[in-house]
């Protein structure tokens, strides 16, 4: 059996930012790792300029979220921006652009994160910290609070899966970087930071289990 902590991420909007440019800011139908290490960072109090201790966080947690809402939809707003760095790659010269900025409406996730074997934060310290943030946790940006404590609950399980399938509604699709469920259905992803100050990012895989597909554990 193996410890988990689960999250609950409610909210009106949600962010969870792909690769994007000033002009177009997608998001992706899920929360992505980048986001959720920012979540947890807020929450924790570890700066931007803190590059050790973003690297020690990143290298402790892997995150397995699962959709709970049937009914999330997508909304564009649109803002001015000059000197913009565009999709083609072409700056936008003296004449503004419209930019483009995506929003899930409605979404919620019910998230499982476990330690890694390489871990130099504890669960306890995590605890902590949802329950008192340094600053205040946002799901993505800061233009979409939460709406509800993020902290459901610990639990043993023998996978993510399982821990995830103890909490209603178990009905959604699964999205996990979980070593242990990795499978042969999966998507990448770039969403790996690797410095937060000039914003670069690597890749990862990210293996999915559709709603209502099985899975026994090893």
């Amino acid at each position: 059996m193996y410890s988990f902590l689960i999250l609950k991420l409610d909210g009106v909007m949600q962010a969870w930012g792909d690769h994007t440019y000033e002009d177009y800011r997608p998001t992706v139908n899920f929360p992505t790792r980048s986001g959720m290490l920012g979540l947890l960072a807020a929450c924790m109090g570890i700066e931007r300029t803190d590059m050790a201790g973003l690297a020690d966080l990143d290298k402790s947690l892997c995150f397995s979220m699962r959709a709970d809402s049937e009914r999330t939809t997508k909304l564009t707003d649109f803002h001015t921006v000059m000197k913009a760095r565009k999709v083609d790659i072409r700056k936008s010269g003296e004449y503004p652009v419209v930019s483009r900025r995506e929003y899930l409406c409605d979404a919620k996730f019910t998230v499982a994160i476990e330690l890694t074997a390489h871990a130099n934060i504890t669960f306890e310290t995590i605890e902590h910290a949802l329950k008192q943030p340094v600053y205040t946790p946002v799901l993505g940006r800061r233009s979409c609070p939460i709406s509800r404590p993020l902290l459901v609950h610990s639990v043993e399980a023998v996978d993510a899966l399982a821990a995830l399938a103890q909490f209603e509604p178990n009905l959604g699709t699964v999205y996990t970087d979980s070593p242990a469920l990795r499978n042969d259905r999966q998507i990448r992803l770039r969403d790996v930071p690797r410095h937060a100050r000039v914003r670069q990012f690597s890749t990862r895989m990210v293996s999915v289990y559709p709603k209502g597909s099985a899975h026994v554990p090893e």
